[in-house]
């Protein structure tokens, strides 16, 4: 009987490591597929006026620290509000894209 209980054990420690693994296999792809989001500096000049407004608008208090854009021009803007860093997407219209 012992046998059984221990050879049970093992089987299920066995299968829940396998369990695991595909978790953690998952979050490696998502990293990969943001880290291919490429974002290309640019000087605040250059954003749309749109993507300035809504910026002026929505966050008052906020510094403009560094914007970049990518080849579907959507703009990442890093900005900081009380101290804190933040970074937020919109596209070329001003809309605001939430990002997971």
């Amino acid at each position: 009987m012992k046998k059984v209980v221990l050879t049970a054990a093992i089987v299920l420690g066995g299968l829940s490591t396998f369990a695991s693994s595909a978790f953690a296999m998952n979050q490696t792809d998502k990293v990969i597929m943001t880290a291919q989001e490429e974002f290309k500096e640019v000087k605040v000049e250059e954003l749309p006026q749109a993507v300035k407004d809504a910026l002026a608008k929505d966050f008052k208090a906020a510094t403009l620290d560094k914007a970049s854009v990518n080849a579907k021009e959507i703009y990442k803007l890093e900005i900081t509000v009380d101290g804190k860093a933040y970074a937020v997407h919109a596209d070329k219209d001003g809309n605001w894209i939430k990002k997971d």
